[in-house]
């Protein structure tokens, strides 16, 4: 890695995943960024995707499995 990759990933880490910033997604973290370069935002959404964390707590979206059935309710005997 060059030093100026290693600085970018750094940047990153130090504004996602510290306590305070509490793992935000890339839009989130983008938002209060004080820093500039080329491809910023493909870098952020790239470290994001890479993120254990991130990954594990992100909503899961599958296909419905089906309409809810009702059971039957048993008569009193």
């Amino acid at each position: 890695m060059l030093k100026d990759e290693i600085l970018r990933v750094e940047i990153i880490w130090l504004h996602h995943n510290i306590l305070v910033a509490g793992h935000k997604r890339k839009w989130k973290t983008m938002e209060t960024r004080n820093y500039w370069w080329l491809e910023v935002t493909k870098n952020m959404g790239k470290y994001v995707e890479d993120c254990n964390i991130c990954q594990r707590m992100k909503n899961k979206m599958k296909m419905l499995v089906g309409k809810l059935k009702l059971s039957e309710v048993l008569e009193k005997t």
